[in-house]
């Protein structure tokens, strides 16, 4: 359910509450510490009112992959005291393709087999035990592609191998440098997204190779999400995403996304154009995808929200401290 343009404005004119994180605490609270003419702090305080309650911590940042996969990005933004609100915004479904793919691998054997997401492996995978275990060579866009096949690569099993990832993680650059093997035309296979755009078979076939594309799963949006929450997500300074499906899914919930202008922390370029298509203007992203790259780009993100509550909120606090 998309937030109606009302609801939007007040989760983003929400005052975040106490107690933010140490690490990442917006710098308006530093306010309260400010002193006015005198020696003693400034303190705000009435005496016939009774103190408030508690108000939960409003979130850092908003984690968005699928159900059961943002564990890792926590774990690692709450070493440096980092509060996260999970609100997965797409799942993954089958995709016409999927069913022909073990099959095809039992038939045919392909010099490269390019696998450009991790979702992309997990299905790969799947139907690479369900074929057989036959000898693959893999080409793979980044380090969290990768990792996806550390359990097999570190089995007795060596019929599989991740034979080549390229000098920077993007479709584009893999299908520019991905060596040709053998003396003949050169075989891909290409399990996909069925929301995949065209860059790497068209990249590939310019040069040559032979290339098979199987729509091997789908991302759909989460359409089920619970209006309070989406509320809190709203006001959160930072969105965490790792898809261009997501960032669309957000832009839908939102309804409006011209009023809504905190930062965006995008796992790659990719996913970083396309929020930028999208007409998001504070856009984070590393150079290469991957966790530790992510998590950095996620820190500068708050980073700059911290000067951007700075400059919004200490006029008032200088205010009241003179």
């Amino acid at each position: 359910m998309a937030l109606d343009p009302l609801t939007l404005r007040r989760a983003l004119n929400v005052v975040p509450s106490p107690g933010p994180s140490r690490s990442f605490a917006p710098l308006w609270a530093a306010g309260f510490m400010l002193k006015g003419r005198g020696s003693a702090p400034c303190v705000l305080a009435c005496c016939s009112s009774p103190p408030p309650s508690p108000v939960r911590k409003r979130p850092d940042v908003v984690v968005t992959r699928e159900q059961g996969k943002n564990g890792k990005l926590i774990n690692a933004l709450g070493k440096y005291n980092v509060h996260c609100l999970e609100v997965p915004l797409v799942m993954h479904t089958q995709g016409p393709d999927t069913s022909r793919l073990p099959s095809l691998l039992r038939e045919k054997e392909f010099d490269w087999i390019v696998i450009t997401s991790p979702e992309a492996g997990s299905v790969f995978l799947d139907a690479w035990k369900a074929a057989g275990c036959p000898g693959v060579r893999l080409g793979v866009v980044g380090a969290g592609t990768a990792s996806i096949f550390n359990e097999v690569l570190q089995s007795t099993e060596k019929s599989l191998e991740v034979a080549f990832s390229p000098s920077k993680a993007t479709g584009k650059v893999l299908a520019s440098e991905l060596p040709v093997h053998g003396r003949g035309t050169c075989s891909v296979l290409y399990p996909a997204s069925v929301k995949a755009g065209h860059e790497i078979e068209g990249g590939l076939s310019a040069r040559g190779f032979e290339v098979t594309r199987l729509n091997t799963y789908n991302t759909v949006p989460v359409n089920d999400i619970d209006q309070g929450v989406l509320e809190e997500a709203v006001s959160a300074p930072v969105l965490a995403v790792a898809s261009p499906s997501a960032v669309r899914a957000w832009m839908n919930l939102v309804a409006r996304g011209e009023e809504w202008g905190n930062s965006v922390a995008c796992i790659g370029e990719t996913t970083a154009s396309a929020a930028k298509r999208l007409g998001l203007k504070n856009v984070f992203y590393p150079s290469n995808p991957g966790l530790d790259g992510w998590v950095e780009s996620i820190l500068e993100a708050l980073r700059s929200q911290q000067q951007v509550y700075v400059l919004k909120f200490m006029p008032l606090f200088l205010d009241f401290a003179f």
